[in-house]
C-alpha cells in the first residue's frame, strides 16, 4: 500500500491522524484538532505537512489549523456546506468531488447530521475512511445540525463502503459506547467480543480504532436500526429504520 497513516491524541479524548503518499511523500492531517500533537508526530516520521482535510467546522477538529498553516503553508481542504466556519480555507469540496494527496485520492463523501456540511474522505485504493465524527467505533455522533433522519442517511452511505475499509474516527468513545449498546443488544456476540477486544486494548495503552465497516456492522447498534431484533428491542417493531434510529440515539443522548 502506498500510503503510511500515523494515529496519535489530541486534546482530551479526540484523535488526529497523518496519512502519507509513500511516492511522492507528500502528508496530509486529518482535521486538526490542537498543532502541537500534529507537530509532534511529523517530527517523530520526519514528515512535512502539505493539507489539511477537514471534515467539519467544530473547534475540537480545526483549532490547529491557523498554527499549522502559518508553519507549513499547507493546503486547507474543507467541506463546502461550512468552508465560511473553517478558518484559512484554500479549497473546498462536496460530495463526488476527489481530493489528491500526493498520488493518492480520495472521494468526498457527504455524512451531514452532526454538522449540516460534514464530509467524508474515502480513500478507496487504500481501503480507508476519515469519518470524522460521523460513524464512531461502536457508536455515531450526536446529532446536532441535522435530523436523526439525514444521519441515519449518512450511515448507511459509510455501511455502503465495502467490508473491509478502514474506518478511522474523531475520538476514543469505544468503551462507553459499547456500554451502551449492550442495553440495546446485550446477547450480540460481535459486540460481547469487541467489549473483550477493547477493553484488552484499552488496558495496554493502545487506541480502538481503525475498525472496519465489517465489524461495525456487526456490533454497531446504530447501523443495525434496521435488523427487527434492534427494532423488537426498543419496542419499535415493525417501524421504519429511521424511527428506530431515532429512538436508539435518543436513548444515547441520556445514557
Amino acid at each position: 500500500m502506498p500510503a503510511e497513516i500515523k494515529l496519535f491524541p489530541c486534546l482530551k479524548d479526540n484523535y488526529g491522524v497523518l496519512i502519507r503518499d509513500t511516492e511522492t511523500g507528500r502528508t496530509a492531517a486529518i482535521d486538526a484538532p490542537e498543532a502541537a500533537p500534529v507537530e509532534a508526530a511529523l517530527k517523530t516520521a520526519g514528515w512535512k505537512l502539505d493539507d489539511i482535510l477537514v471534515t467539519h467546522h467544530h473547534g475540537d477538529h480545526t483549532g490547529g489549523i491557523a498554527e499549522l498553516k502559518q508553519k507549513y503553508k499547507c493546503r486547507v481542504v474543507a467541506p463546502a456546506g461550512e468552508a465560511s466556519k473553517i478558518p484559512l480555507v484554500d479549497e473546498t469540496v462536496r460530495e463526488g468531488d476527489t481530493v489528491k494527496v500526493g498520488n493518492l485520492t480520495a472521494n468526498v463523501i457527504e455524512t451531514p447530521g452532526h454538522t449540516a456540511g460534514h464530509i467524508t474522505f474515502w480513500f478507496h485504493g487504500e481501503k480507508v475512511a476519515f469519518a470524522g465524527d460521523t460513524l464512531f467505533s461502536i457508536g455515531c455522533g450526536r446529532v446536532i445540525e441535522g435530523s436523526a433522519e439525514t444521519m441515519w442517511a449518512s450511515l448507511k452511505k459509510l455501511r455502503d463502503l465495502p467490508g473491509d475499509t478502514q474506518v478511522y474516527c474523531g475520538h476514543e468513545y469505544t468503551l462507553a459506547n459499547i456500554k451502551f449498546a449492550q442495553t440495546i443488544e446485550p446477547g450480540n456476540a460481535a459486540l460481547a467480543a469487541r467489549a473483550k477486544q477493547a477493553a484488552d486494548q484499552i488496558a495496554a495503552g493502545k487506541p480502538t480504532i481503525p475498525t472496519t465497516i465489517d465489524e461495525e456492522k456487526a456490533a454497531n447498534v446504530f447501523l443495525r436500526a434496521d435488523v427487527p431484533a434492534v427494532a423488537a428491542a426498543v419496542g419499535l417493531a415493525g417501524k421504519s429504520a429511521a424511527e428506530v434510529f431515532t429512538e436508539v440515539r435518543a436513548r444515547k443522548n441520556k445514557f
